[in-house]
């Protein structure tokens, strides 16, 4: 296995992230979703390489084959175990990818580090721009929401993330875009994150507030999120960035639940790579919003 020192945990050990590195060419990172791993990125990492790009993805701490610490998990620790990423592989001119969780590395990264070694940004499901209901955020999503998701977790684990893994690809009575083995793979995948990181987690990705990282954004960005997540809403999320993040180019998926990285994998990969592949234009025109 192949392993990057991040920073110190509390007893001073490098935490050691498992990644792994596919291609030649244009470099692109991808940062999973909670309570994944790098490997939910499979579809992406078995087709990308395929068009003269370097596909890097790693796991974060506590989850997969990657160090699971006790503390350390606030975005800015995670925006510096990106850093790591970039500064020890010496990736430049790189594309970030984040799906949901990943989205809030991308964006404290950008504004934390400054957009060191980064070309191009896209958001894919994101959690941004911030979730959490406040007076001086009304469009957010109650506190209870992830209060009742922790306990959940810490009653039962196993169960929550079966429960979960249906709503993550919008599995119903009658809607099946996912097959129970992909069921059962994502939730292998998710039962490898540590208890306390699967908790701590939903504690960052649920309270941290990236509107002001967002706006110091100012290289070309991508953002997609499925019309009919019920994960990380869209009216809580995707649709707001334009106020934030308005240089983007939107692009709402019909339909599409959370895990779009499976459920819509074609059209996904069909449009990180015409992003990826251009310059300074977008995908579809800066300032819009497609739906298809």
């Amino acid at each position: 296995m192949s392993y990057i020192k991040a920073g110190p945990d509390a007893q001073g050990n490098p935490v050691k992230l498992h990644y792994t590195d596919l291609g030649q060419g244009t470099p692109v990172v991808l940062i999973h979703g909670w309570p994944l791993s790098y490997e939910s990125w499979e579809y992406q990492l078995n087709e990308l390489p395929k068009h003269g790009l370097r596909v890097t993805a790693y796991s974060r701490r506590g989850f997969g084959n990657s160090d699971k610490p006790w503390d350390g998990y606030d975005y800015d620790t995670f925006a510096d175990d990106l850093k790591a990423v970039l500064d020890e592989l010496n990736l430049n001119n790189v594309t970030l990818v984040g799906f949901s969780m990943g989205g809030g590395e991308v964006a404290r990264y950008m504004s934390r580090h400054g957009g060191a070694r980064v070309s191009k940004v896209v958001f894919v499901s994101a959690v941004t721009p911030y979730l959490l209901k406040t007076d001086d955020n009304p469009d957010g999503v109650d506190k209870s929401v992830f209060d009742d998701m922790i306990e959940n977790i810490n009653k039962d684990r196993f169960d929550f993330l079966s429960s979960f893994g249906k709503k993550f690809y919008g599995v119903g009575v009658i809607s099946h875009p996912v097959s129970q083995a992909t069921l059962d793979w994502t939730q292998a995948l998710a039962q490898f994150g540590s208890p306390r990181a699967t908790e701590q987690c939903v504690r960052a990705f649920g309270g941290t507030d990236f509107r002001q990282d967002l706006q110091n954004i100012k290289v070309p960005a991508l953002v997609i999120h499925g019309e009919d997540d019920q994960t990380v809403p869209i009216k809580n999320s995707g649709a707001r960035m334009q106020q934030y993040l308005p240089h983007a180019t939107y692009i709402e998926y019909s339909g599409g639940p959370h895990g779009v990285f499976i459920t819509d994998k074609d059209k996904l990969n069909r449009d990180l790579l015409q992003f990826i592949g251009q310059g300074q234009e977008q995908v579809r025109g800066a300032q819009s919003t497609t739906t298809y």
